[in-house]
């Protein structure tokens, strides 16, 4: 397959194209950009289909353009928000850009030897406007008509917060990086979510009106669960690219839990295995020997190392199997420790949990959520600590389950684990 529409199209990563001339545009090398707004110091696993949006463009030999938004994230995109967003500081989204930069700098290939990404900051060219300069040069060229008609702007009027001339003036904004980056570095295509067509179209019809030529805009549908919820997120919040904000192990772990109806979709979106490889775990998925979670596995071994690197995976895997409730893997300190920086840990006086009963401390760490949901998990047979089941709900904590009197590795059912520090007593 040479080109690069049709090979996202057969993965079911396109939403919507501005014109079918995209395809023949896409046989020669063209630019391709895509916005990240500073909303937190890291993107989290749905943000990863624009960034693989931008690596499969850059597959196929074209630039990746990476758009930061150092003044598009002071003013908060409306798409698909009901409330407005709270605006950040300038510290703030500095801190952040670094951040969503070292996401980016991951997965996109800086040793591409004809494609290299270039990453821009919106903010150095709107620093350079006046309010008065920037209404007469840009504002006179958009019409209110159109603007009004946009889904995220339509939506939010007939809320009851209604929306601030702020974030009506964004789409005026995204528009605007768009004929600019088309003027002075030649690009031609748009990447963003299905939510963004509406500030995308702005960008097509701004450069339409300044240079009566023709730019084009991609949109891939936003990575939903099969429940329709948004995909990226636990009950503990955002599964973060970042390992300082989430470690390697939960984020594999997380990917491991995907329901069986989404694993394909995701194989498809997350990933760069081949279509026949997926179209083998669909098919396999369907058959009577078929082994749960084979196919997540493969999915989480894949966007681990996509993410994290091959030495991310590692990690992933060997806390994985050194913490696997009845797993055969000797506990002792040293164990432990090494697994300490990729996985949940809490830390408590030894006076907190010596004699404990173990629902309370299953409590206490946040495991569970009630002594009687702890109760109902220890009969089931799913307690574990340092990976020897517990079979009595009336267990204590004792100096026998403290390993090297320091450490305790707690598991309440399969996905949920925590190495307890054991600290000085408080007296």
């Amino acid at each position: 397959m040479t080109n690069v529409i049709d090979a996202l199209k057969e993965r079911g990563f396109i939403d919507a194209l501005s014109s079918e001339d995209i395809r023949t545009l896409t046989q020669k090398p063209i630019k391709v950009y895509c916005g990240f707004d500073p909303t937190a110091d890291s993107l989290h696993l749905g943000n990863l289909v624009a960034i693989m949006g931008l690596a499969w463009f850059q597959r196929f030999g074209h630039t990746p353009v990476a758009i930061m938004g150092g003044a598009t994230g002071m003013i908060g995109d409306p798409s698909g928000k009901s409330a407005e967003r709270q605006l950040l500081d300038a510290a703030t989204i500095e801190h952040n850009l670094k951040g969503i930069q070292k996401n980016l700098e991951a997965i996109l290939d800086f040793n591409h030897p004809t494609a290299k990404p270039l990453f821009l900051n919106n903010f150095d060219w709107f620093k350079e406007f006046s309010f008065i300069q920037f209404l007469r040069d840009v504002g006179k060229l958009f019409r209110l008509g159109p603007m009004l008609a946009k889904d995220s702007v339509r939506t939010r009027l007939q809320s009851e917060e209604g929306m601030s001339f702020t974030e009506f003036s964004y789409q005026i904004l995204q528009g605007y990086d768009f004929l600019h980056l088309f003027q002075n570095h030649g690009v031609t295509i748009q990447l963003g979510g299905s939510d963004q067509w509406g500030n995308i179209t702005a960008g097509t019809d701004l450069i339409r009106k300044v240079h009566n030529q023709s730019a084009y805009g991609v949109t891939f549908p936003l990575l939903t669960r099969s429940d329709g919820q948004k995909f990226g997120k636990s009950e503990k919040g955002a599964i973060w690219l970042a390992p300082e904000k989430l470690s390697v192990y939960e984020f594999y772990q997380y990917l491991v839990r995907v329901e069986d109806a989404d694993v394909i979709n995701l194989m498809r979106m997350l990933t760069f295995m081949e279509m026949d490889e997926i179209r083998r775990y669909e098919k396999q998925m369907q058959e009577v020997d078929y082994v749960p979670r084979t196919a997540q596995k493969r999915l989480a071994e894949e966007i681990t190392r996509l993410v994290h690197g091959e030495e991310g995976l590692k990690t992933a895997l060997r806390v994985t199997q050194g913490i696997a409730p009845g797993s055969d893997t000797k506990l002792d300190a040293s164990v432990l420790e090494s697994l300490a920086a990729d996985m949940p840990s809490c830390q408590l006086a030894l006076e907190q949990v010596m004699h404990k009963k173990i629902i309370d401390l299953l409590v206490d760490i946040g495991l569970q959520t009630s002594k009687s949901e702890a109760r109902r998990l220890i009969r089931n047979g799913g307690v574990y600590i340092n990976n020897q089941k517990i079979e009595d709900e009336n267990d204590a904590i004792d100096s026998k389950l403290l390993i090297d009197n320091k450490l305790m590795l707690v598991a309440a059912g399969k996905k949920n684990k925590m190495l307890v520090r054991i600290g000085e007593d408080k007296n």
